[in-house]
C-alpha cells in the first residue's frame, strides 16, 4: 500500500518556507517527542528554534534521538516547566522570537505564562485554538475552532473565538471564509444553548458586528458539511456543504470531532493558538511528526 499523501499540507508548508524561517522560543523541550518536533521543523526549513530549559536535560534528549544541537541557540532556564515557560515567554516579549512552542510541560503551564501580566502578550481578546485539516474526504482545507483551549465558552467568549478565526483566515489568504456554527440541530431551540448562541453569532455577522466572513448557524454537522443533507432538510444556506471553518459549541464536541477526523477520516492537521500577540504552537505526544511541522508552518503563515 502506498503512503498517504496530503497535497494541501504540502502547499501549506511550501508557503511557510517562502516567508523564511520563523524564530520560535521552544519552552522546556525536555522530552524526546517535544525536542524531536522542534528539530524536525528546523530540518524542514520552517523555524529557527531557540531551546529554553535546562541544557543538560535537553542534551540528554538529543543524545537519545541521535540528533545534533550544533548551531542551535539554547537558553539556560531552571529545571522547572513553569519557570522555563516564563523564560521562553520573556524571549518573545523582548522580540527575540516571534512565536512560542510548547515543550514537555502541561498546556496550562505554558498558557499561564503567556497570559501573565509581566509577559505583555495579551490582547483584548480571549485566546482560542484553530485546527487546520487536510481531509481526503473533503474538497478543500477545513478548520475547526475551538477544540483545545476553551472548555465551555460563553456567547461573549464565542465572539472572540469567531473573530480570532476570521482574522486567522484572512492572514492565510482566505478573504471571506464560510463558517458553520455547529449545534445538535439546525433549528433554534431555547432549551439548547448552543443553538441560541449560534443564531446570535449568525445575526451579529448579518448586522456587521463581526466582519469579513459568511457565518451561518445553528447547523448540525450533517447539513453543515453536506449540501445534499441541507437540501433534504429544506435549509437554504450559503455555508452548507462548503464551510471553511466549523465552530464547535464546546471542547467536548471539538475534541471528538478533531480526533474523528484524524483516526477515522484519515486526515492530517496543523494547529495554533490565537488571540495573543504571537502565535502559540501546541504539540501533543500523540501528534504525528507531520502535524508538528505543519503547526509550525501554520504559525508562520498567521503572521503578517
Amino acid at each position: 500500500m502506498s503512503a498517504q499523501t496530503f497535497p494541501r499540507l504540502d502547499a501549506l508548508e511550501t508557503a511557510a518556507r517562502g516567508k523564511g524561517r520563523l524564530a520560535v522560543a521552544v519552552a522546556y523541550p525536555c522530552s524526546n517527542d517535544s525536542l524531536a518536533a522542534a528539530l524536525a521543523a528546523r530540518d524542514d526549513g520552517i523555524i529557527d528554534p531557540i531551546l529554553v530549559g535546562p541544557r543538560h536535560r535537553i542534551q540528554a534528549c538529543a543524545d537519545t534521538l541521535k540528533m545534533s544541537l550544533e548551531g542551535i541557540r539554547c537558553v539556560e532556564a531552571p529545571d522547572d516547566p513553569v519557570l522555563s515557560s516564563r523564560a521562553a515567554v520573556a524571549l518573545v516579549s523582548a522580540g527575540e522570537a516571534h512565536a512560542l512552542m510548547k515543550g514537555s510541560q502541561h498546556t496550562d503551564e505554558l498558557l499561564g505564562a503567556v497570559v501573565s501580566r509581566e509577559a505583555n502578550l495579551r490582547t483584548g481578546r480571549r485566546m482560542s485554538h484553530v485546527f487546520w485539516f487536510d481531509l481526503p474526504a473533503y474538497h478543500k482545507p477545513l478548520m475547526v475552532t475551538d477544540a483545545v483551549v476553551n472548555i465551555m465558552p460563553t456567547l461573549k467568549d464565542k465572539v472572540d473565538i469567531l473573530s480570532n478565526a476570521v482574522d486567522f483566515a484572512h492572514a492565510i489568504k482566505l478573504a471571506n471564509p464560510k463558517i458553520a456554527v455547529l449545534s445538535a440541530v439546525e433549528t433554534i431551540n431555547p432549551d439548547l444553548a448552543s443553538s441560541m448562541d449560534a443564531a446570535a453569532l449568525s445575526k451579529m455577522t448579518d448586522r456587521g458586528q463581526i466582519k469579513g466572513a459568511i457565518v451561518d448557524g445553528p447547523l448540525a454537522f450533517d447539513n453543515a458539511i453536506s449540501s445534499a443533507s441541507a437540501i433534504t432538510k429544506g435549509i437554504a444556506s450559503p455555508v452548507a456543504g462548503d464551510p471553511d471553518i466549523l465552530m464547535v459549541p464546546n471542547l467536548d464536541v471539538g475534541n471528538v470531532l478533531y480526533k474523528s477526523f484524524i483516526y477515522m477520516g484519515r486526515g492530517e492537521c496543523a494547529g495554533v493558538v490565537l488571540g495573543a500577540k504571537v502565535p502559540v504552537i501546541l504539540t501533543s505526544r500523540a501528534d504525528s511528526r507531520r502535524a508538528r511541522v505543519a503547526s509550525c508552518a501554520l504559525a508562520q503563515l498567521s503572521l503578517p
